[in-house]
């Protein structure tokens, strides 16, 4: 059985930390932002917010590795993003192969090309708000927003001028990523109980 520390490191610390001392702080069992040198523990996923998470990542991890695009991370995965920016923990990144030296051993240093993140009640504002200007900033190429409980799925492009612009799905409902190249996506998957099976996607993308 590992041994722990008398004090758990899962008690925020009261004073603002450097980026190092974060990360000398940080360990593997932990799902925590860094924001202004605070700490940001995150609430547990429920079950659904998993579920989701599970099935977009296989998708992307499947399409990419088909066509060597690049790699995928998933929660609690820390994406640290350019300064003055923080440090947050996406539920789930793309990084094209030529952004993968960026990739360190504990976290991605700079902005993925895609973020993907799964709304829940208390993430809302913050995912809506802060972390959108965030990666907007920052340089993410693309930001999907899943929102189950509306079923709602908001995908942004980054334009030239650096601004996310709303990517709307065609007339069946269909998000083809620019990105991500040749991938696509009918939302209606997201909402269906039980999600979709692999091999069924598989089978539509004509990959089996």
């Amino acid at each position: 059985m590992p041994m722990h520390d008398p004090e758990p490191k899962a008690v925020v610390p009261k004073q603002k930390m450097s980026w190092e001392e974060f990360l000398a702080w940080l360990d593997e069992d932990i799902w925590a932002e860094w924001v202004d040198g605070e700490v940001l523990l995150m609430s547990p996923a429920s079950n659904l917010h998993q579920d989701l998470v599970g099935f977009l990542s296989a998708l992307i991890r499947i399409w990419a590795e088909a066509f060597n695009l690049g790699v995928v991370r998933t929660e609690p995965f820390l994406v640290k993003l350019p300064e003055p920016l923080p440090a947050r923990a996406p539920d789930i990144i793309f990084v094209a192969k030529e952004n993968l030296h960026k990739l360190t051993t504990n976290y991605f240093d700079g902005a993925p090309d895609i973020v993907v993140e799964i709304i829940s009640p208390d993430s809302r504002v913050r995912d809506r708000g802060e972390k959108f200007y965030e990666y907007e900033q920052a340089g993410v190429k693309e930001y999907w927003l899943i929102d189950p409980d509306r079923k709602q799925a908001e995908f942004y492009r980054r334009g030239e001028d650096g601004i996310f612009r709303l990517v709307p799905t065609d007339e069946e409902g269909v998000f083809r990523s620019e990105v991500l190249k040749g991938f696509w996506l009918k939302v209606e998957w997201l909402w269906s109980e039980p999600l979709p099976s692999l091999m069924s996607v598989l089978r539509e993308w004509k990959l089996t």
